[in-house]
């Protein structure tokens, strides 16, 4: 394991310059910079002084990312049908509410709608794989959408998306963060 890879990456993903984490660890920057060029090993008491910097433990740290899953098969999706309004949803990448992001598909109905997505701080994205679709963002404003065209907005009104077609419409629609 590279540790000196591993602090700079995390310190990178947490937006910190060297000159931060090491004042938030009580080292010095250039301290920082020789550990993360492994140019030397830090103390174990500098490495947890380090790590708590970073908002970590040495057990999280020093996990293995092996058992994280990249590729995922249709097996692996989790389906939730809703008969009311029309829909089925399918999330394609199990468990992403860890995640940054959240893709999902979307099968609706002739005549059938997605429940309403209340307002959230966030951003969503769609792409009509098949059919057509209507997106209806807040009160006033709808968009017709047809098969290969996509939809991106911030997610700051109610939203969702209608079917008003005699054919199956699906959709490929990622939230950021996770909101399904």
């Amino acid at each position: 394991m590279n540790i000196g890879k591993r602090i700079k990456d995390l310190r990178i993903t947490q937006d910190l310059t060297q000159e931060e984490l090491a004042d938030r660890s009580e080292l010095t920057k250039g301290f920082i910079s020789q550990i993360e060029r492994d140019l030397t090993s830090p103390s174990v008491d500098s490495l947890l002084d380090i790590l708590e910097a970073l908002g970590t433990d040495p057990e999280t740290f020093f996990a293995r990312d092996e058992n994280e899953k990249i590729v995922f098969k249709k097996e692996d999706y989790f389906e939730s049908d809703n008969d009311d309004l029309g829909y089925i949803l399918e999330w394609i990448v199990p468990n992403a509410q860890k995640n940054l992001m959240e893709p999902t598909l979307v099968t609706i109905a002739p005549k059938g709608r997605t429940k309403n997505i209340p307002p959230y701080d966030g951003e969503e994205f769609g792409y009509v794989i098949k059919g057509g679709i209507k997106l209806v963002y807040g009160n006033e404003e709808a968009y017709d959408l047809k098969k290969g065209e996509t939809f991106y907005f911030r997610a700051d009104k109610e939203h969702y998306l209608l079917n008003e077609k005699n054919s199956e419409a699906r959709v490929l629609w990622i939230s950021s963060p996770p909101s399904f």
